[in-house]
C-alpha cells in the first residue's frame, strides 16, 4: 500500500473533509489551499466558489461516527477543477490558478498510474 497523508480542510460551516493524497503530494495540496485563498479576494465574478482551508496534514487516520467527510485526492483535484473552471470571471484572470490547479492534476494522475491505482 503506497505512503498516504491526509489534508484536513474545514469548510466554512465547520464541518471537516479529509482528502486522502500520496504523502508526496500533500504539501502541494496544502499550498495549493493557500494560494486559492489568496487570490479568492480577487475574483469579481458573482459565482466565486466557497473553499474550505487547508488546516492540517495528518498521517494514519481512522475516523469514528461520520465526524467528517472523506475523499480522494484525485476527486477532490477533479472538483476543484472543474469548480474553478465554471467561475465566470472577467476582471482578474484564472489562468494562473487553472494551470496550477491543473499541473497537480497531471501529477496525481500520473503518481495513481505509476502505483497501478488507476
Amino acid at each position: 500500500m503506497p505512503d498516504m497523508t491526509h489534508v484536513l480542510l474545514q469548510r466554512a460551516d465547520g464541518s471537516l473533509l479529509f482528502v486522502e493524497m500520496p504523502a508526496s503530494h500533500a504539501y502541494q495540496l496544502s499550498a495549493l489551499n493557500l494560494r486559492l485563498h489568496k487570490e479568492l479576494s480577487k475574483l469579481t465574478a458573482d459565482n466565486v466558489p466557497a473553499l474550505p482551508r487547508a488546516v492540517a496534514e495528518v498521517g494514519s487516520l481512522d475516523l469514528v461516527e461520520g465526524a467528517a467527510e472523506r475523499i480522494g485526492g484525485m476527486d477532490y483535484v477533479n472538483e476543484l477543477e472543474a469548480t474553478f473552471a465554471a467561475v465566470r470571471e472577467g476582471e482578474y484572470p484564472l489562468v494562473s490558478l487553472l494551470t496550477e490547479i491543473r499541473a497537480l492534476q497531471a501529477q496525481l494522475e500520473q503518481w495513481y498510474e505509476e502505483e497501478g491505482l488507476l
